[in-house]
């Protein structure tokens, strides 16, 4: 996150001052603790901080470090201390396991998730490959006898000295921890869950049914999934201090966040910034709102990324009724020639699409009111909000 070019950041090196990076220091504070680690292209943040709320709403003692903030709590760092010990004289740990330049090799964890395998940071990986080589080397790094929980649509090689289990939603496919979509009811979604476990010579089986997600989208439910086999199968929290941490989930700033919820408007903000990301919301919202006209905000996230995805990045965003977006988020990186927003603009197939700056974009609601409003993207986008809130309220 910071230029190499950063006066602050070359004077402290030519001090030869000792340097570490976040990972490192998340390494040393989780090396003699019992470690949950989440990882994962997509649903990392909202996955870990899903299992922190259910430790705490089971008077569980932990210290977790996040990669978002959790609404439920207001920061990205939780803490309980004045619960129960999971494991006498040993602390407990969530962390949201980076791939971000490997960051994530940096842990030991005894319980890891992976999410989602979808290439991404290719600035950093160069191949798909690469990529993928990088989460084989997460799962490596599970302690002796330790657990993986894998999304069953990811395929990477399993290291042996661990218990392996996977979850999902589809039906019909062999998964330990399986969530089953029942209904949309006012706004939330339901769900059941299922476990299955190999023990001895059978298998342990659990059941919760009528779960209600906190936190609307398939994904959701998806991550959630993750969370109770964690928390439910494998560390053996009792099903009600579960399914009441489910229902009082309210996720993540920024992570499928209401600005705006009446009988006339509805305004969502997500850091969606990748084209399975976008997917995912896109496909939750028009189940949510099906009879709607739906208008996106999207600001690119670096100019590499949506050189790399190109293609995923049009065919995902063409699948609203207006789409707006913004000059590309630069982040750490130098612009590269002829990557624009501009440029996306052109490989999208829709009649109504255009690119704005922030002034264009506030004259362009007051001016058409949209009734279903996403505001996409992983950059300082979310300085929008505040006058879009105000804008909407004003209505």
């Amino acid at each position: 996150a910071i230029p190499k070019d950063h006066l602050q950041w070359n004077y402290i090196q030519q001090q030869n001052w000792p340097i570490y990076k976040r990972s490192e220091v998340l390494g040393m504070i989780s090396a003699d603790a019992f470690c949950i680690a989440v990882a994962g292209t997509h649903g990392k943040t909202t996955t870990s901080t899903l299992v922190a709320h259910i430790l705490y709403s089971a008077n569980i003692n932990f210290t977790a470090f996040l990669g978002g903030i959790s609404s439920n709590y207001n920061t990205n760092y939780v803490q309980k201390a004045d619960g129960n010990d999971l494991f006498p004289g040993k602390k407990t740990v969530v962390l949201e396991a980076d791939e971000f330049d490997r960051s994530f090799h940096r842990l030991s964890p005894d319980i890891a998730v992976i999410t989602a395998v979808d290439p991404d940071h290719l600035d950093i990986y160069g191949t798909h490959e690469a990529f993928f080589e990088a989460f084989t080397g997460f799962a490596e790094k599970i302690e002796p006898q330790g657990h993986l929980i894998l999304n069953n649509r990811v395929a990477i090689d399993i290291p042996e000295h661990i218990h392996t289990y996977t979850y999902g939603l589809e039906q019909g496919e062999k998964v330990n921890f399986r969530s089953h979509f029942t209904e949309i009811r006012d706004g939330y979604f339901y769900f059941n869950y299922s476990s299955s476990i190999p023990s001895g010579d059978g298998t342990i089986e659990r059941e919760v049914t009528n779960l209600c997600s906190g936190l609307p989208g398939f994904h959701n439910i998806e991550n959630a999934t993750a969370a109770i086999g964690i928390c439910m199968d494998i560390l053996n929290l009792d099903r009600f201090d579960v399914k009441s941490a489910i229902r009082t989930f309210q996720g993540v700033k920024r992570r499928f966040e209401y600005v705006v919820r009446n009988e006339h408007y509805t305004v969502i903000d997500d850091y969606a910034h990748h084209p399975e990301e976008l997917n995912a919301i896109l496909n939750s919202v028009r189940k949510l709102y099906p009879n709607k006209k739906l208008t996106a905000i999207f600001q690119p996230h670096l100019f590499s990324r949506t050189r790399d995805f190109v293609d995923g990045f049009a065919e995902s965003l063409g699948n609203v009724d207006e789409l707006i977006l913004m000059e590309i988020y630069p982040a750490r990186e130098v612009p590269i020639e002829g990557i624009d927003s501009n440029w996306l603009l052109q490989k999208i197939n829709l009649d109504n699409k255009s690119v704005a700056s922030e002034q264009e974009i506030i004259q362009h609601l007051l001016r058409d009111k949209p009734e279903l409003l996403l505001v996409l993207g992983a950059g300082d986008i979310d300085k929008l909000i505040p006058k879009i809130k105000e804008i909407y309220d004003s209505f």
